[in-house]
């Protein structure tokens, strides 16, 4: 399970995101990215993210990597941005440029525009980019392209829907803003699974939040997996997505390295036992969609319609709270296939004065007939 294959191409999960290299006084710590880059090509990696306006990235990069390896050993994936240190459409359109002289790569092999959101989309018409990539990409200077993203699902609808050429899609996504309105880490990632787009994961880890999460949530990791960093729960929850081509780790030094490394190599996705861990996560975090049923079974004696309901709601969450829409559907039928269906549900609510969770059955009920049923 440790690769998947995109676009006729084996892509391990973890990718090197370059944003946040490590630095020696003023200046990036250029031995030090070095070591890192030789780890992370020796362990099988290949997928490495900059951007035009990532400080000095995309000279270090060609220091570190371009420089010492043959060109068929690495993906490299950098990103135009339109609206920051462009106030033309030619100085946007020669940020392309100027990507390829600073690494050296000779073409790329995916390509994004850069941090699309409500207040600069149109910027990126207005100076005909999409088009222009395009051109790039039929020129052979560009592999692959899509766009990294910060707003809504609707405008996200409407952007793929507009552009069905892109090939893949970059997103925010990390199990604290799963729910998280103004993230909307769950409705984007379900817009780029309705358009069949691969995605790629930034800021699983959410800026190095995650890696020291609040006192509660550690205490559920260290319980159950004491050796494991509190990353790993992070980056090993993006990559277990479905649809995902790699997951970005902003790492910034040997250290981090290593030990994104030590679980990435043979990943393996998150088990049942751990997507119910990530979803209490999600809970004492504030941001979560899951039913928080408790599955002590007071509600399925005197239904009248035989229906499992924690079962019923253990399949929902499986989509609520962790993305798992085929296993949800899997779930489900599993659930319901000697027992009632969550539509067959009256509405007489012997499970709501049954429930010491005090949980509006009937609703979730409801709502699982809409989640599940209409998807199968």
């Amino acid at each position: 399970m440790a690769n998947n294959e995109f676009f006729g191409e084996e892509i391990k999960k973890l990718g090197f995101g370059l944003m946040r290299l490590p630095k020696k006084g003023l200046h990036t710590d250029i031995e030090q990215v070095k070591d890192m880059v030789d780890l992370f090509l020796d362990a099988g990696f290949t997928y490495f993210d900059t951007a035009f306006v990532y400080g000095s990235s995309e000279e270090d990069i060609k220091k570190a990597l371009v420089d010492r390896y043959p060109r068929d050993r690495y993906t490299l994936t950098t990103k135009l941005n339109a609206f920051m240190m462009a106030g033309s459409e030619q100085a946007a359109k020669g940020q392309f440029y100027k990507s390829l002289e600073r690494t050296g790569a000779g073409y790329f092999d995916f390509y994004l525009l850069h941090a699309l959101m409500a207040h600069n989309y149109k910027k990126y018409d207005a100076y005909h980019i999409w088009d222009f990539v395009k051109e790039q990409k039929e020129k052979g200077l560009v592999k692959r392209f899509g766009f990294s993203y910060h707003a809504d699902p609707a405008l996200l609808d409407e952007l793929l829907t507009v552009h069905p050429e892109v090939d893949f899609i970059q997103l925010q996504i990390n199990y604290a803003d799963w729910e998280n309105p103004s993230v909307a880490s769950r409705g984007n990632y379900e817009v780029a699974r309705k358009h069949n787009k691969p995605v790629v994961i930034m800021e699983p880890v959410k800026g190095g939040a995650l890696a020291n999460p609040p006192k509660a949530v550690q205490k559920l990791f260290k319980e159950y997996a004491p050796d494991a960093s509190f990353a790993s729960w992070a980056i090993r929850f993006a990559a277990s997505l479905d649809g995902v081509m790699t997951v970005l780790s902003g790492m910034s030094n040997t250290e981090q390295m290593r030990d994104n490394l030590s679980y990435m190599k043979d990943f393996a996705p998150l088990n049942d036992d751990e997507q119910e861990i990530i979803r209490k996560a999600q809970r004492i975090m504030g941001h979560s969609s899951a039913i928080p049923c408790t599955a002590c079974h007071y509600c399925v004696d005197g239904c009248p319609k035989k229906i499992d309901i924690p079962a019923v709601f253990a399949a929902a969450n499986r989509h609520l709270g962790n993305g798992q829409t085929a296993q949800a559907i899997e779930a489900y039928r599993q659930a319901t296939e000697s027992r009632g269906l969550a539509s067959s549900c009256i509405g007489c609510k012997q499970c709501e004065r049954a429930c010491p969770q005090h949980l509006p059955i009937t609703k979730h009920l409801k709502d699982c007939a809409a989640l599940l049923e209409t998807r199968e």
